[in-house]
């Protein structure tokens, strides 16, 4: 098994979620490792879109991002 592989495969356990800081806002999660490190080149076109808008609103929009595992159902 190589090293991409694996973390293809930790990352599917885990998600970075930007919770909003009003009550009506949107949530925003990304498939991440552990760390909390997301691999925006696996990211749709719109999925980067939405983690840059994310990440660049934290403090005004966002809380600080949690790593938290996938819950399955």
């Amino acid at each position: 098994m190589n090293a991409s592989t694996t973390t293809t495969r930790q990352a599917a356990r885990y998600v970075l979620r930007f919770s909003p800081l009003i009550d009506h806002g949107q949530t925003y999660a990304f498939p991440c490792d552990a760390a909390g490190h997301v691999d925006i080149d696996a990211l749709s076109d719109r999925g980067r879109v939405d983690y840059l808008f994310a990440r660049t609103l934290i403090g005004r929009d966002f809380s600080l991002p949690a790593v938290q595992p996938v819950t399955l159902h």
